[in-house]
């Protein structure tokens, strides 16, 4: 998480980089990069910055943090 952020919701970057790896796999396989799919997003991924929140004053929900992926 980048300091000064309170929220970040986004796709899974280890997710990403394990699709790239099955798509250079594929291709040094012999397929045509054209042949592949466009794969969407399955993880997403919450980061709340527990430490941004305390200094703006802010009670982050417990139901929010159960949320959270890192915290």
């Amino acid at each position: 998480m980048r300091p000064g952020g309170l929220i970040s919701y986004g796709a899974s970057l280890a997710d990403g980089y394990r699709q790239v790896g099955i798509y250079a796999g594929r291709i040094l396989k012999g397929e045509r990069p054209t042949d592949l799919p466009v794969v969407q997003p399955t993880k997403f991924e919450i980061a709340i910055n527990l430490k941004a929140a305390k200094e703006l004053g802010l009670d982050i929900p417990p139901t929010l943090l159960a949320l959270a992926d890192r915290g």
